[in-house]
């Protein structure tokens, strides 16, 4: 999807009583809610957002060794319940904090944590590293993760090295591409991947290290006005041209599927398809988790070449959940379909 350079590069960090350090790297750490910021009071109690930025912060002492602090409140949500609007300004935060130290932290959960990193790749293109940090367990949990990851995503923040390198996300000890990364484990601590590439880098001790870097940048967009309702359809074997005809027109903005292989579908499907996409977007990818659409290899009925030619647009280099939030994000702006199509030839 997005190419990946080889470098190799290190950046250790001064202690706080390094006499040659002239100038104290300033950070901005926002907290958007998730994991990372619950807790449950009692044994046996409902856990919940109770722990804001400031309270994150206190209980990572070694951060005061990295940079001076600022910590702000912006969200407290579970990331499945953030709307198209939040994930817009948690970006427009980290654009303003960005202008004016020399990193940002984001504290925000793991369920849509690849989510909302790809919109910030999109939306926030800076070249003052943006990190995103999560946990897989709360405070009160035994073996909790948050503030390993608080504390190495500091670093990589604050880290010259990470400058232009884009949203990036730190979790476990690695460092990913916001663009690349997925969630590929529901409850254990090491739940990231960013396959088939894998991370960029990796903290050790004090010590940020990349040995990838991307090649280029995905393409800038900004945020209209409005949520534009785009439901993801996961086809198998045999989808039923009744499971097309329920997606209403006005009940929906665009729709994303997630095809088997390079993008393809049953053929009793297709004629479906082709009425739908003639009234709204539809944007196709692969369900396969690496790869991408491809676009001249199958035209029997419900390939790749057959769904191009009655109008539905192949996601290229994107799964479907990075898909419906590049497609929200254009619907946001009213973009027609040729906007759209040129759009995501670029992924």
């Amino acid at each position: 999807m997005f190419p990946l350079a080889l470098e190799f590069e290190e950046f250790a960090l001064p202690h706080a009583h390094a006499g040659a350090l002239a100038k104290r790297a300033r950070l901005i750490i926002l907290s958007a809610g998730g994991t990372i910021a619950m807790a449950a009071e009692a044994v046996g109690e409902a856990a919940g957002l109770k722990l804001g930025a400031a309270s994150l912060v206190a209980a990572v002492p070694q951060i005061a060794d990295i940079a001076e602090i600022d910590a702000r409140d912006l969200l407290a949500k579970p990331s499945a319940s953030l709307l198209l609007a939040d994930i817009a300004a948690i970006a427009r935060a980290a654009m303003e904090a960005a202008a004016t130290v020399d990193g940002v932290v984001i504290t925000h959960g793991t369920d849509t944590l690849e989510e909302t990193g790809f919109a910030l790749s999109l939306l926030a293109q800076v070249e003052t590293p943006i990190v995103l940090t999560a946990a897989m367990r709360r405070a009160d949990q035994p073996g909790a993760d948050g503030s390993a990851n608080l504390l190495a995503a500091c670093r990589v923040a604050v880290s010259p090295e990470s400058r232009g390198k884009g949203v990036l996300i730190v979790i476990d000890d690695e460092i990913h591409a916001a663009p690349l990364i997925r969630k590929a484990h529901s409850f254990r601590p090491h739940a990231f991947s960013s396959l088939p590439f894998g991370p960029l880098g990796y903290v050790a001790e004090d010590r940020v290290r990349f040995a990838l870097a991307p090649a280029r940048r995905p393409p800038p967009l900004a945020y209209g006005e409005g949520a534009p309702v785009v439901p993801i359809l996961e086809a198998g074997p045999g989808l039923e041209p009744q499971t097309i005809e329920m997606l209403a027109p006005g009940a929906i903005d665009g729709l994303v599927l997630s095809l088997p292989g390079a993008g393809h579908v049953a053929a009793e499907a297709a004629p479906a398809l082709e009425k739908l996409s003639a009234r709204m977007p539809v944007v196709f990818a692969s369900r396969t988790g690496a790869g991408e659409t491809l676009r001249a290899s199958y035209a029997y009925p419900g390939g790749e070449i057959d769904l191009i030619r009655r109008g539905l647009i192949p996601a290229n280099g994107l799964d479907a959940r990075k898909a419906r939030i590049a497609l929200q994000l254009a619907l946001s702006n009213r973009a027609g379909r040729d906007e759209i199509s040129a759009l995501f030839t670029r992924f």
